[in-house]
């Protein structure tokens, strides 16, 4: 432990005295708060009017400042969605453009190619706390890191395949003594938010501005909360979503098997009462982060920098958590590829929502913006504050890109998702307007076809774009 508080404190000696590579105007930079959850659907906020959820400190972020409501992931190449959407985050890349990079991300870095790095030439003290997973050193990538996780908090057997209704239920979500988010002996949300708490103290008495890169683990599973928490959401309370199912039909075409890891959570064939037991524990974690996020913004306004700060609170990608029968992130419904999404700080307006589709991964160049920062070339995605300052109307996304594996692709537009199972050979139409819940699929009307005709040519040009490299027109002959 000393040791770790003398590495601690040389790297704060470091950051404070560092001039940084581009800091003669540093001082009048806003500083740059950004809060990452993990596994949220956008769903899971009060404020959003979907869920029955105590989260008052995001209701009041959501007042403070500007909602997207449609905001996207793009998918991964991996199981792991968290991995390829925090690579994308951190190098700025498209999907398939950020996994040539993955392998050789620490040399990204050491190029300077990099979120933190473009930032820090820019004359920001940064800092980091929480789950990290990307292929590159966190402690190199910012000024201060603590408690780096590389993903998931370990679990234990029982955490799975349940609960089995009639049978005893092995699984405690606030039993310390089986690890996993209580692992170190402190709750990992609770120390995302004491280091936070540190970093707000220190860069107070720092003549630079600050970039914070705040990851919660949160809500990811094994869902673990106090017990207050979990008191609050018992079964008779929860909802079953609308469109669940007791098995996903495609399943297993798609990689959604019950062997997935994520889908092994509860048992298949999903029960009503098994998913309002997950449904509860994951409501119980996402409101003890939320409680977490109102110590950070209580001393950010404690210490006098809320007035010159910029927050941006998002999530990594979504979770089913029991919509369409699935549990997991592996899949291209909206409740798995949206997450919330709200930006606040000077100029950007309050208590307002935009429509506009967006990636959650354009917040890197909206932070380079605000930093004065030239978009480095590289760099695919776009800055929001031409949205959110009202210069712009319209999205810059001519459609919504997403994949996994080799296994789906999705494209989403005017108001329609055209998901595509090249293993299955299934084509999925829905209109979104008036389906939002995605639950009634229109490929097999024939007034559909020059919908989804029009939908798949334009997913063909996006997937040339954006080099992806999967053979998909010859499985559809009937979308040429």
């Amino acid at each position: 432990m000393k040791k770790l508080l003398n590495q601690f404190a040389a790297a704060i000696i470091v950051a404070l005295a560092s001039p940084g590579g581009n800091s003669a105007h540093a001082a009048d930079k806003p500083n740059i708060l950004f809060i990452f959850a993990d596994d949220m659907c956008f769903e899971i906020i009060r404020a959003r009017g979907m869920t029955d959820i105590d989260t008052p400190n995001l209701d009041r972020l959501t007042r403070q400042g500007t909602t997207f409501t449609h905001a996207y992931n793009m998918g991964s190449w991996s199981g792991a969605v968290c991995v390829a959407s925090r690579c994308m985050l951190n190098t700025g890349r498209y999907i398939w453009h950020a996994n040539a990079v993955y392998s050789t991300a620490g040399k990204e870095l050491a190029a300077g190619r990099f979120w933190s790095a473009y930032l820090k030439q820019a004359g920001y003290t940064t800092y980091f706390t929480g789950k990290w997973h990307v292929r590159a050193d966190a402690e190199k990538a910012f000024d201060v890191a603590r408690h780096v996780r590389a993903g998931m908090p370990r679990t234990v057997k029982d955490a799975y395949n349940r609960p089995l209704q009639g049978q005893p239920d092995k699984w405690s979500p606030y039993d310390k003594s089986v690890g996993g988010f209580w692992e170190g002996g402190r709750h990992w949300s609770e120390v995302v938010a004491d280091d936070a708490v540190d970093y707000l103290n220190l860069a107070k008495k720092d003549k630079k501005p600050f970039f914070m890169y705040l990851a919660f683990n949160a809500v990811h599973d094994p869902r673990q909360a106090p017990r207050e928490y979990v008191d609050k959401y018992p079964p008779d309370r929860v909802k079953v979503p609308e469109n669940f199912l007791p098995e996903y039909p495609y399943k297993d075409q798609i990689g959604n098997q019950h062997k997935l890891r994520d889908e092994n959570l509860a048992p298949m064939p999903r029960t009503p009462y098994s998913i309002k037991v997950h449904r509860g524990e994951y409501y119980a974690l996402a409101e003890h982060m939320d409680a977490q996020i109102g110590r950070i913004l209580a001393e950010l306004k404690k210490t006098g920098q809320d007035k010159n700060t910029y927050i941006f609170f998002t999530a990594d990608h979504g979770l089913a958590v029991g919509h369409h029968g699935l549990l997991g992130k592996q899949n291209m419904y909206d409740d798995s590829v949206r997450v919330p999404f709200i930006a606040a700080g000077p100029g950007i307006a309050a208590n307002k929502t935009l429509d506009a589709p967006i990636y959650l991964q354009d917040v890197m160049p909206t932070t380079l913006e605000l930093a004065r920062v030239k978009k480095p070339d590289h760099v695919e995605f776009h800055s929001l504050m031409p949205l959110l300052k009202g210069k712009q109307k319209q999205s810059h996304l001519n459609g919504v890109y997403g994949a996994y594996l080799k296994l789906q692709r999705a494209i989403t537009d005017d108001g329609y998702k055209l998901i595509l199972y090249p293993e299955a050979k299934v084509a999925r139409l829905y209109n979104l307007k008036a389906d939002p819940g995605e639950m009634h699929d229109l490929a097999g009307e024939k007034k559909s076809k020059p919908i989804m005709k029009n939908l798949f040519a334009r997913f063909l040009k996006m997937q040339s774009d954006l080099d992806d490299t999967l053979e998909i027109k010859s499985v559809f002959p009937e979308l040429n």
